[in-house]
């Protein structure tokens, strides 16, 4: 049986997500494009570089070398493609609604393109928009581009993505679900096909129109952060209730199947570039409709108290002028993105407060001490910062901090404190004191020892 003619792809934007989707279909057997106006990214898609750090990214630039370049112009981005997926920023406003500036600069580029091509193209948003947007603004700037409705000649999707940075490529190699939004079914026929060609997981295609995937997409993100806050509420009791644990809670809690086990683990609050903004503009979302959407301005509001947790488990076990180690400045293991950091924020507070503050992260310590100049010392070489500490606090579950051999935590007899609401130090083979957050009442036990 003759193998289906696969169509061309095109994707505008190659940063963090762009690289990485484009790296996956060119995998896949896809004749893939990728357009920046950053040059710096295109020179290193056509030299074979990864342009950004991204887990498993090189390794797919380099079995797809054949099959994928880059270029800045938009005409030869969409003549030489079939369907165009545009994964550029969408910053929110101070509304804390998404802007769609970036997207319909895009889309005015690609339509203009279009204007010079006859045969069917699909053009996808994958960027993050709010409802409404794609059948709205989008597609009116669309259509007035290219000179043509969307119909027949050419189809219009929002095909968000569930990804996490550090985990990019597995997360679109093998994803729960695929979200499509369609103007028609011969558009979303079209995307369909791409993804069960280049998905190694049997996922779930959900297909909708436009503005019930832009709705399913922020509420997928604000389900999963008001799991997140449930979870750090119980650890947060639980910090206050000896013989309590919130792992032991949550395991139990999330064994029932109504609930589920994923993301339900109290720790730190959540933090990076999807997840607060997100569920901020499903708030706003909720105010402009005049609907009530309290449950996600509580779950902001206990996710924004985390800091202040951690801040208050710091002052329960050091004065200030003592030195504490913040072991994890990105948001999350197996990146460098420190955006809405719990780590860079603590260190901002502890150095105001007085306390001299060190911070170690295998990827971000850089960055980290680019946004907190004097206020923290820097290093990537965690076992260091913890042997200048009199406090240690776990603020990223990085694997690494694991291997920090046991001599780190010694101070002559005795051994240093770790706050570790991730479970990471064992205390038997560190000798560290270990606090976890969310376990055993500690927070009693440490004032009555302050007191004393």
């Amino acid at each position: 049986m003759k193998e289906k003619i696969k169509p061309r792809i095109s994707i505008i934007g190659l940063g963090k997500l762009g690289s990485p989707m484009a790296a996956v279909f060119a995998s896949k057997g896809f004749e893939t494009i990728g357009l920046d106006l950053n040059s710096r990214f295109v020179e290193a898609i056509n030299a074979g570089r990864a342009p950004v750090e991204e887990p498993l990214l090189q390794e797919m630039i380099d079995q797809s070398r054949s099959r994928l370049r880059a270029t800045t112009s938009f005409e030869e981005a969409v003549a030489n493609s079939d369907v165009t997926f545009i994964i550029v920023p969408t910053p929110s406003g101070a509304d804390r609604l998404f802007s769609n500036r970036f997207v319909l600069d895009a889309i005015g580029r690609i339509g203009a393109a279009l204007r010079a091509k006859r045969t069917y193209h699909v053009v996808v948003v994958t960027s993050t928009v709010m409802p409404g947007a794609t059948d709205g603004e989008i597609r009116t700037a669309l259509e007035a581009a290219a000179g043509r409705e969307v119909g027949p000649d050419l189809g219009l999707c929002y095909n968000p993505e569930f990804i996490a940075l550090g985990s990019v490529v597995r997360d679109m190699l093998r994803p729960d679900i695929i979200l499509i939004g369609e103007s028609d079914k011969t558009a979303g026929d079209a995307l369909e096909s791409i993804y069960r060609a280049s998905t190694e997981s049997e996922p779930e295609f959900h297909r909708m129109n436009l503005v019930n995937a832009e709705l399913t997409k922020i509420s997928i993100n604000t389900y999963v952060t008001t799991k997140i806050s449930y979870a750090n509420m119980i650890a947060d009791m639980c910090d206050h209730l000896a013989g309590a644990d919130a792992d032991v809670v949550t395991r139990a809690v999330g064994g029932d199947s109504r609930v589920g086990r994923k993301y339900l683990k109290g720790a730190i609050g959540y933090g990076g570039p999807c997840f607060p903004r997100d569920n901020k503009a499903f708030a706003a979302l909720g105010r402009k409709l005049g609907v009530n959407a309290d449950l996600a301005e509580a779950t902001d509001k206990i996710n924004e108290h985390q800091i202040a947790r951690l801040t208050g488990a710091v002052e329960a076990l050091a004065q200030p002028g003592a030195t504490i180690a913040l072991l994890g400045m990105s948001y999350k293991p197996d990146t460098a993105v420190i955006e809405e950091s719990q780590g860079v924020a603590l260190a901002g507070i502890l150095a105001r407060q007085g306390y001299r503050v060190i911070v170690s992260d295998p990827l971000a310590s850089e960055a980290a001490s680019a946004v907190l100049g004097a206020a923290a010392e820097a290093t990537p070489d965690a076992a260091a910062a913890v042997r200048q500490a009199d406090l240690v606090v776990i603020m990223t579950p990085w694997p690494d901090f694991k291997t920090i051999p046991a001599e780190a935590f010694r101070r002559g007899a005795d051994a240093v404190t770790v706050i570790d609401p991730w479970r990471v130090i064992d205390a038997a083979s560190s000798g560290a004191k270990v606090v976890h957050l969310g376990s055993g009442g500690w927070k009693s036990t440490a004032r009555k020892t302050m007191a004393a």
